[in-house]
Formats: C-alpha cells, sequence, structure tokens
C-alpha cells in the first residue's frame, strides 16, 4: 500500500478495540508482575479461546452466547487457579503453565477434524483486530469501564478470588477483540518496560507504550501489507525495550 494514500479510519476501529484492551490490561498487569503469576494471561485467554471454540462446536453462534461460553470457562479457570494457589502456592507459576498447555491441546484436539479448524485457531490466537468494527466495541466498553474502576480502586487490594474473577472476565473480552497473542502483550510488555520507572509515573508510560505499539503496528500492517496482531506485539516489544532502556537503572525508582 502507498503510505501517502493511507487511509487511516479504516484501523480507527482496531485502535479504539487496543485502548479499550490496553486500559484494563496496563493495571492488572502491574498487580500480575508483582504478584509473579506472569502466565496466568495465556492460561485464561486459552481458556476463554477454548470455550469460544466448545461454544462453535455446539452451534451456539448468537454473540451474547459464544461470549457468555467463553466467560464461563475463563471464571472456571481462575476458580481453578485460585484454589491451586490456595493449595500448592509454592509451585503456582508451574500450574498456571499445565492449564494452559492442557487449554491450549484440547482446542487443537477440538478442531483436528473441524476442516477450518486450523483458520479458526489461528484467528483466535493472533486475532484478527483489523476486522473489528464499532458497534462491536459497546459492551466491552462499558465492561471495560467497570474493570478499569474496580482495578483502579482496589489497586494491590483486591482478594485472590476477586482479583482472578475481573482478571478472567477482563481477559474474556479482550481475546474476541484481538486474540490471545495481543493480550498477553498488552498485559505483560508495557508492565515489563516501566518496572524501574517511579510508582506515580508507571501507568502513565504504560498506557503510552501500549498505545503508541498499537498506532504503529496498525500503521505499519496497513503499509506493508503484513499480520496486524504479530506486528502490534513486535512495536510493542521494541518501545517497551526502548522505554527501559531509557528509563532509570533497577534499584532507582522510588
Amino acid at each position: 500500500m502507498n503510505p501517502e494514500g493511507l487511509d487511516l479510519s479504516i484501523i480507527a476501529p482496531a485502535f479504539a478495540a487496543g485502548a479499550l484492551v490496553l486500559a484494563t490490561h496496563v493495571p492488572l498487569g502491574a498487580q500480575v508482575l508483582k504478584r509473579g503469576i506472569v502466565f496466568i494471561d495465556l492460561a485464561i485467554a486459552q481458556i476463554a479461546a477454548l470455550g469460544v471454540i466448545i461454544a462453535g462446536m455446539a452451534e451456539l453462534e448468537a454473540g451474547w452466547i459464544v461470549q457468555l461460553a467463553a466467560a464461563s470457562a475463563a471464571v472456571l479457570g481462575a476458580l481453578l487457579l485460585t484454589w491451586t494457589e490456595r493449595r500448592w502456592p509454592e509451585v503456582q507459576e508451574a500450574q498456571i503453565g499445565v492449564v494452559f498447555v492442557l487449554a491450549a491441546t484440547g482446542s487443537l484436539l477440538l478442531l483436528a477434524h473441524n476442516p477450518h479448524g486450523g483458520e479458526h485457531l489461528r484467528d483466535l490466537l493472533a486475532g484478527q483486530i483489523l476486522w473489528v468494527r464499532f458497534d462491536q466495541l459497546l459492551l466491552p466498553a462499558i465492561a471495560t469501564i467497570v474493570i478499569g474502576f474496580l482495578a483502579f480502586r482496589f489497586e494491590g487490594r483486591l482478594p485472590r478470588v476477586a482479583f482472578y474473577l475481573l482478571f478472567a472476565l477482563a481477559v474474556t473480552i479482550s481475546v474476541q477483540l484481538v486474540g490471545v497473542y495481543l493480550v498477553f502483550a498488552s498485559l505483560i510488555v508495557p508492565a515489563l518496560a516501566v518496572r524501574n520507572y517511579p510508582a506515580g509515573r508507571r501507568i502513565a508510560i504504560a498506557f503510552a507504550v501500549g498505545i503508541a505499539g498499537y498506532a504503529l503496528g496498525l500503521v505499519l500492517s496497513l503499509v506493508y501489507d503484513l499480520p496486524s496482531g504479530a506486528l502490534i506485539v513486535w512495536c510493542l516489544a521494541a518501545l517497551a525495550m526502548l522505554v527501559h532502556a531509557c528509563g532509570p537503572r533497577a534499584g532507582v525508582a522510588r
């Protein structure tokens, strides 16, 4: 595509979807790093995707039913991880990894005989963010406001089970908008970028990293005709490394 003829209105809904994802994932990402459960996002996102696959196999095609299936699966996964953390806290990260692998391989097994299974799985993982429409964002926007308020209002003070459930609902909304890979990147990459910055500036800078990463990735994907989700992940990572390199050294942040 010729950059001079680039129509930014094409990526406006996708950018809005990315902003909604960042609104919940940036504050939750800080909590995930603090709690030392980095891969919970991948696990819960994969479980939500598994719920979408099960709904599709049952020919439940209504949007709200698919959303309910994904949310139910994610909440069950969150409750399971809450129980494992309480029962075996010393190996929680390993348990999260096992849950992720089981959900991922379960998706492969369920789609094994589906002629379009590979394409469907790829869409769930890498996402189809460029195909998002503004009319799909109303309910996610309302949910994002509620989740974002709770995440900021009770920052660091949510009980274990409440945090996992809130996290599950946020991921359920995000995974159907942007895919599993972008959900994980949106949660972890900005949080990693600002971990050495003063506490009062981390959230704002992390948001800036996320917004810039989505904007740059979407524009470049149109210019070079590359997969949007994958390119946004790389843009987020590149910007995060730059911001981290320009920031204070470990132990300097206050």
